[in-house]
């Protein structure tokens, strides 16, 4: 043996994250467990899927997962007969972590608080290194179904493994976990069990415990989705929803009921009580499980659209065959139906929810530039989720609708208008707002980036057009209310001069009466992106040919009615236009064009006041 053992190391990443979660998440070692249980499930359920297209592949007549507590060895062993691991998909799955970032877990793990620590676990996939929480040493036998070639990986988490051939009588796989001296509870099969019920109750696969030399059942193994409402607690909907969703929080909100008709499908779904770190980001598929006659057939179905991928569950159907191959998935009639009925039941719960505002609220911070999404990309739900969106607004705390602002809006208002940036409390400050602030005028403020997309795409809500107010000329004359004070200058002469001196910095140069303090503020044209979509672009790299912005002026200001009184020909008119065109960048956020030339002219300014 010892002429074919291999040993490697685990990157330098890897063995970071061992050490935080043999450490930091000490206080909750049975998750790992639930874990181990939940990874034996998923090879069993793989294995059934691949059997329906590879009879070879066919599952044992009564499949199920074994643990053996042995107190005189101080092992447990798991034993699974799932679609098991090849050698090089041992190093993949248990050598390296290719799906999480481990420099991010262990940040997020070092912040959080006590009590959401287990969850990062889920969150980030790497509950097989959970077992070191408990173990010395971890040995894994695994044979992949289709092949006779099995290996053992060995590793006792100290920064290194070690692959070596083995055997293995059927395909599936063998955990051993060598307990640790202080981890002795675990061996104790009424521990074991007790973990079963609380974590993975509901797994279909049926568990049983070695307890005094008989194997004792371990789980209920219920189709929970396939019991009446009236006969499901809320533990044990709290405790299934933590199995699927590999999550250890309170869902939201719970979904459950059976469709009859056309099609007819049980459903349990749940939205989150609390966002992923990084998952709704960084994939963008529904992972809703289709189960067929209670049989698992696969979770990349598409049973729900992406903008509402953040939903967790299961839909179980009799209408669809048990060997359903994933182009059939594509095109079947019965599968765009559950779709259609799923997404209809789910926007129904979310409307019905958000008359709970401050509940609505909690989700709405955690999912909400997800539902944006479907603003942007779906037309046929682009109206009931219109009325579900949730804004922060330059006149009132909190979250607030569209039928919110269309109530508050002024006489003689035409427009629902929107600032975009990157944060609301700097946008509060913008001058971009002092116009509208001045005659009482709501603006909402959109700080995600999904915000420079979707309004275009709406257009209005309630026949009111939707308009950002960096884009084109906002007339607010007709809105009652005081008009601006002072003694506005006469820039009849002036505007084209600064029009000639700015012209390959700006595509036009006008006055405004939605300026109060200011001097100046930047607009984009009438079409194209807005100013924050411009930013987005540069951002991005793609900004280079974008349209000029638009200088508009304050005429009632004391500097335009200093540069307005200058004479044809003076010199200094250019320096004071290029410091008012950097003003106006510098209050948008922007850099000055020439942050050293820019300081210069401030200085300059300061010396001659």
């Amino acid at each position: 043996m010892s002429e074919t053992l291999e040993r490697h190391e685990f990157g330098a990443e890897v063995g970071h994250l061992l050490d935080l979660v043999v450490h930091a998440l000490y206080s909750e070692r049975e998750i790992f467990l639930r874990e181990l249980v939940a990874n034996a499930a998923d090879a069993v359920d793989r294995r059934r899927f691949e059997a329906l297209t590879d009879k070879a592949l066919g599952l044992p007549a009564e499949p199920k997962l074994r643990i053996l507590p042995d107190k005189a060895a101080r092992t447990i062993t798991l034993s699974d007969p799932g679609i098991g691991m090849s050698k090089a998909e041992l190093v993949e799955h248990l050598g390296t972590i290719a799906r999480s970032g481990t420099l991010a877990f262990a940040r997020r793990l070092a912040e959080a608080p006590a009590a959401e620590k287990p969850s990062l676990i889920g969150q980030f996939g790497v509950g097989f290194y959970s077992a070191f929480m408990v173990a010395e040493r971890v040995e894994v036998t695994s044979r992949r179904a289709g092949s006779e070639e099995a290996w053992l990986w060995a590793s006792e988490g100290k920064g290194e493994y070690t692959l070596a051939p083995a055997t293995r009588e059927e395909p599936g796989t063998d955990v051993v976990l060598h307990v640790k001296p202080d981890a002795e509870e675990f061996l104790e099969p009424l521990r074991l069990q007790s973990i079963i019920r609380k974590w993975a109750d509901h797994i279909t696969i049926p568990i049983t415990i070695l307890q005094d030399g008989k194997e004792e059942p371990a789980n209920e193994g219920t189709a929970l989705w396939r019991k009446p409402k009236a006969e499901v607690t809320e533990e044990q909907y709290a405790e299934f929803y933590r199995h699927v969703a590999h999550a250890f929080d309170t869902p939201w909100a719970t979904l459950h009921w059976r469709a009859e008709g056309t099609v007819e499908f049980a459903a349990l779904l749940f939205i989150p009580g609390m966002k992923p770190f990084a998952a709704v980001e960084g994939d963008r598929e529904s992972h809703v499980r289709l189960h067929v006659r209670r049989m698992f057939i696969t979770d990349s179905a598409g049973l729900l659209p992406s903008w509402l991928r953040f939903v967790q569950g299961v839909v179980d159907t009799e209408d669809l065959p048990l060997n359903v191959s994933r182009e059939m998935l594509q095109s079947t009639p019965a599968l765009a139906r559950i779709r259609r009925a799923v997404t209809t039941r789910v926007l129904g719960e979310l409307k019905s929810n958000a008359k709970e505002a401050e509940s609505y609220a909690g989700f709405w911070e955690n999912f909400g530039p997800v539902l944006k999404e479907g603003v942007w990309e779906d037309a046929e739900h682009r109206k009931d989720l219109a009325a579900l969106l949730r804004f922060r607004s330059s006149a009132v705390e909190g979250w607030v609708s569209l039928a919110d602002y269309i109530g508050r809006m002024k006489p003689g208002q035409e427009a629902i208008y929107v600032l975009l940036g990157d944060d609301a409390e700097v946008l509060k400050t913008s001058p971009q707002l002092e116009g509208f602030r001045a005659k009482g005028v709501e603006v909402l403020l959109l700080t995600d980036q999904i915000d420079a997309f979707w309004p275009e795409r709406l257009g209005e809500f309630e026949a009111k057009p939707i308009r950002s107010i960096t884009q084109g000329s906002v007339d607010l004359s007709k809105v009652e209310g005081a008009a601006p004070e002072g003694e506005a200058a006469d820039l009849t002469s002036l505007l084209p001069r600064l029009q000639e001196v700015l012209k390959e910095e700006v595509s036009e140069v006008r006055g405004t009466d939605r300026l109060v303090e200011s001097a100046a503020v930047l607009a984009a044209p009438q079409y194209g992106p807005d100013l924050q979509m411009q930013r987005l672009l540069r951002r991005a790299g793609r900004g280079g040919a974008g349209a000029l912005p638009v200088l508009e002026v304050n005429p009632r200001h004391a500097l335009l009615r200093k540069l307005a009184a200058l004479p044809e020909g003076d010199a200094a008119l250019a320096e004071q236009a290029g410091l008012l065109l950097d003003l106006a960048r510098v209050q948008d956020g922007d850099a000055p064009r020439d942050p050293a030339a820019f300081a210069r002219r401030v200085a300059a300014a300061l010396a001659a006041g």
